[in-house]
């Protein structure tokens, strides 16, 4: 077990910004840890790269205790911290060779760098100065000081932030790739970065976690009593004959082919969809069943 977390606490005044907090990430596994603004998100990957101590409860980082072995923890652990400090009046190379210096790599120092360089896509721009470097390429000189000394854990806050487009699919694709041979605890808050990314995804709100499970999991899962149906008529269909239908609730038209069906989650309303169409001599070109988005779902447990 790579990251191990028990009643974790965080109090800053009267202020709770972690609450009890109680989750583990297994060895391998790339994690989502996602939330709102304030939910908490920063503050524990503070505690559990060492940088500030928990009010309570217990971290064990590759089942030693954080409290008792902070100095061999953090020899296995990447931090990228959500503003990314570097010193921009140093050249690329030379910002790793520092880094490497603090991390004691002597004689190995050397085919490191290289070799994190070229992994990070950094050999273009190694001789630049970090302050003349775009967004991108800072945030992969971030992670190549995450990277430098070859930790089994990767903790990133917020690795994309700021970036365009074209830059998020590029750190994107480069976490995925690190990804194949270590734990990654990853903050963002785009869904769909989580989902192109992430094995499982934990929400936490208000210092609180609310969801802890695969992305499949947890989008399956719902509180409604509703199920919700997209249908696909090959003739124009009205309203208030879809309305009628036994066991449907609510309708909701996107064009006059194309509906939203809404029925009790209890009773499967797609036979009776099935017999409109055929005592109304209607053909269904599709139907299925509409899942919530991973945003949707966000949405209801953050708000």
């Amino acid at each position: 077990m790579s990251i191990q977390v028990s009643n974790l606490t965080k109090i800053y005044g009267e202020q709770k910004a972690i609450d009890n907090i109680s989750f583990e990430i297994k060895t391998g596994e790339i994690v989502g840890f996602v939330g709102p603004n304030g939910a908490g998100k920063s503050t524990t990957m503070k505690i559990l790269t060492g940088f500030i101590p928990p009010s309570s409860g217990e971290a064990k980082i590759n089942n030693l205790d954080l409290h008792e072995h902070s100095l061999e923890i953090r020899k296995n652990i990447g931090y990228l911290p959500e503003n990314n400090p570097l010193y921009l009046d140093m050249y690329v190379k030379e910002y790793l060779e520092f880094v490497a210096g603090i991390y004691k790599l002597g004689k190995n120092t050397q085919p490191r760098i290289e070799e994190i360089i070229k992994q990070t896509g950094l050999s273009v721009e190694q001789k630049k100065k970090i302050g003349a470097l775009s967004k991108g390429y800072r945030q992969r000189v971030g992670l190549a000081q995450a990277l430098i000394h070859n930790p089994s854990i990767l903790i990133l806050d917020e690795p994309t932030s700021g970036l365009d487009p074209n830059q998020i699919i590029e750190i994107r694709n480069l976490i995925s790739d690190v990804g194949k041979e270590k734990t990654v605890m990853l903050s963002t808050h785009i869904m769909q970065e989580v989902e192109a990314i992430c094995d499982r995804i934990i929400i936490i709100n208000k210092g609180k976690i609310v969801a802890d499970d695969s992305i499949d999991s947890i989008t399956s899962q719902t509180d409604e009593e509703l199920v919700t149906v997209v249908v696909e008529f090959d003739q124009k269909v009205m309203q208030e004959d879809l309305e009628k239908i036994e066991l449907v609730d609510k309708v909701a038209k996107i064009d006059d082919q194309n509906w939203l069906i809404q029925g009790s989650s209890q009773q499967d309303i797609r036979q009776h969809i099935f017999k409109f169409a055929v005592d109304n001599g209607l053909a269904v070109l599709s139907m299925q069943k509409k899942e919530k988005s991973l945003e949707e779902v966000f949405q209801e447990l953050t708000k």
